[in-house]
């Protein structure tokens, strides 16, 4: 497995005065599927334990993190459709506390969370989740994904439901002295979530994703918009972003990896490959954000009072 990282972070270009906050160690890692449980685990476990050994004090992993990317097809077409697990005693947090446990670090992971309907309806569905869990194997933080794609090949509306809009929508929870948001793949193209966590005070967010080839279009080449349209919401709200992408294909997606880690001034810390796995370790500078919104104070110049058509009427 491929180990990138990007050690003494580069000089803050806005710096006026002395960082209050020292550099915080996380890292990403990038893999495909395996339909064996027990061979994809320890290929997870092998990039949290590199990680780990380099000092990472958290480590992110891809979105549905034991599973198949099961939303290529629509559920009542899939041939072995996934069911969502329980949060707390399913596969998806127990592996991630046993392997925080472990190596000490805090991990991050994703899962397809069996939750009730909040109407009462049997829907069927359940919620596309990440979670944080501590080194001592507790949970910290469960954010819902917001936004749910409906695309050829990404039929997520089929298995999950959005997650709610309430005061746990844009969450925050602190590792050391750095604040975390835990959005989703499809979050990642909406510039109000990324706003609303910065308001909020994030310091970074964490986009577990898996997203590849187009069916419908298969000469088209998302990845360089993708990581375009991510790094600029970087920029416009002064958070870095960590994003670990899958790799491989499954069911005729062609998962793109290219997991990277972006400051807030958009420069790219560490990168990994298209088409292996990788395990990407940075460290954030996090008062970054504090010297770039000073010079450039996107949050106190805002104007909300004139933001009424941004939810007066659905999209077109």
């Amino acid at each position: 497995m491929r180990l990138i990282t990007a050690y003494n972070p580069p000089a803050s270009p806005a710096r006026t005065r002395p960082a209050e906050r020292g550099p915080l160690r996380v890292a990403a890692v990038q893999q495909r599927w395996r339909r064996d449980p027990a061979e994809h685990r320890a290929a997870l476990l092998e990039g949290i334990a590199l990680a780990a050994a380099e000092g990472a004090r958290v480590v992110c992993l891809q979105e549905l993190t034991l599973s198949p990317y099961f939303a290529v097809v629509r559920r009542a077409d899939h041939p072995e459709p996934a069911g969502p697990e329980e949060l707390l005693t399913g596969p998806t947090f127990t592996f991630a506390a046993e392997a925080a446990r472990e190596h000490g670090v805090y991990v991050h992971a994703s899962l397809y969370e069996k939750a009730p309907s909040p109407t009462g309806d049997d829907d069927g569905l359940g919620y596309n989740t990440a979670i944080l869990v501590t080194p001592d194997g507790a949970l910290a933080q469960r954010t819902r994904k917001t936004h749910i794609p409906v695309t050829e090949g990404y039929y997520e509306d089929d298995w999950f439901r959005p997650g709610p809009a309430d005061d746990d929508a844009f969450g925050l929870v602190t590792v050391d002295e750095a604040a975390f948001g835990l959005p989703t793949c499809w979050d990642q193209w909406f510039a109000e979530l990324a706003r609303a966590y910065s308001l909020a005070g994030a310091d970074v967010l964490v986009y577990p994703t898996a997203i590849g080839s187009e069916p419908g279009f298969p000469g088209f080449d998302t990845q360089p918009l993708w990581q375009k349209v991510i790094t600029g919401n970087a920029i416009a709200n002064a958070t870095f972003m960590v994003v670990p992408n899958r790799i491989g294909s499954e069911s005729g997606l062609t998962f793109y990896g290219s997991s990277f880690i972006v400051d807030p001034y958009g420069r790219v810390l560490a990168q990994a490959p298209r088409d292996e796995p990788a395990v990407l370790v940075a460290d954030l500078d996090l008062d970054a954000r504090r010297d770039w919104l000073e010079l450039f104070p996107f949050l106190t110049t805002r104007r909300p009072d004139a933001y009424g058509p941004l939810t007066d009427a659905p999209g077109a």
